[in-house]
């Protein structure tokens, strides 16, 4: 079974979005990520319904409305209490329990790169969440929506890898 991974582009100050979700600061860095490592490793992906259906940084671009701009394609899970509506390849589930396990079964033994805040706290909250990818951005966007926004007891992190602005952590239990 693949590993259950948190990753977000993040401003130095710790946001991950601006006021209102806003993800257009973004955009001028767009063209410089390179996500593909990242992307080749990814199974499937666990999406909150705000990330799914919120602000685009590859707004107006071929990448619009796609996983990394494009770079990846494949099965996601998106966790809703709303209803939705039947999209191609998206599974919606109402559930954090039922989504991991929809997300781990559709990626097999590759990774299930899990996107949104709340989500990613979710995960670290139930104790399912093994690692955590984060590049760091050159610009502070003073208020939005922090990487975590938690309250519960400590959590340990082990630096795996640093390169440049990258950095990538192991959760320990």
């Amino acid at each position: 079974m693949g590993k259950l991974l948190y990753s977000a582009a993040m401003s130095l100050d710790g946001f991950i979005a601006g006021p209102g979700g806003d993800m257009s600061w973004l955009a001028p860095y767009t063209g410089d990520a390179d996500a593909g490592e990242l992307a080749a490793e990814v199974g499937a992906l666990l999406v909150g319904r705000r990330t799914f259906s919120g602000d685009d940084p590859y707004r107006g671009t071929d990448g619009e409305g796609k996983a990394f701009g494009g770079g990846w394609d494949g099965p996601q899970v998106v966790l809703t209490r709303q209803p939705a509506p039947a999209v191609p390849g998206v599974t919606f589930c109402s559930t954090l329990e039922e989504g991991v396990a929809t997300a781990r079964a559709a990626a097999g033994e590759k990774t299930v790169n899990v996107l949104g805040a709340s989500v990613g706290r979710a995960c670290v909250d139930a104790g399912l969440l093994d690692e955590v990818a984060v590049v760091v951005m050159p610009v502070l966007l003073g208020g939005g929506v922090r990487l975590f926004e938690r309250s519960g007891p400590l959590v340990r992190l082990e630096l795996l890898a640093q390169e440049g602005t990258s950095l990538r952590y192991r959760v320990l239990r």
